[in-house]
């Protein structure tokens, strides 16, 4: 027969075991609740996010960059182009 000192200690790490894996499983599922949560906080705010300006400012100002660019270079790209580079 298994003696008292025996089968103490194998109770004792099978309630160890036990406490062990629900700590574990609680951990998980702590865990998963948290990224389930940052992506539905992420979802959430990508959802509501408008843009700072509408298309049509943004389609304008592109513009007038690109105005301003051939302006200001383009003198410097015409000398560059007429000595060959």
């Amino acid at each position: 027969m298994i003696s008292i000192l025996a089968r103490e200690r194998l109770l004792g790490a099978a309630l160890g075991g036990m406490l062990a894996g629900v700590i574990v499983l609680e951990e998980r599922k702590r865990i998963y609740r948290s990224i389930s949560d940052d992506r539905s906080r992420l979802a959430a705010r990508t959802q509501k996010r408008e843009p700072i300006f509408g298309k049509e400012f943004r389609t304008e100002f592109a513009h007038l960059w690109n105005q301003s660019v051939d302006r200001m270079l383009g003198p410097a790209i015409e000398y560059l182009s007429s000595r060959g580079w």
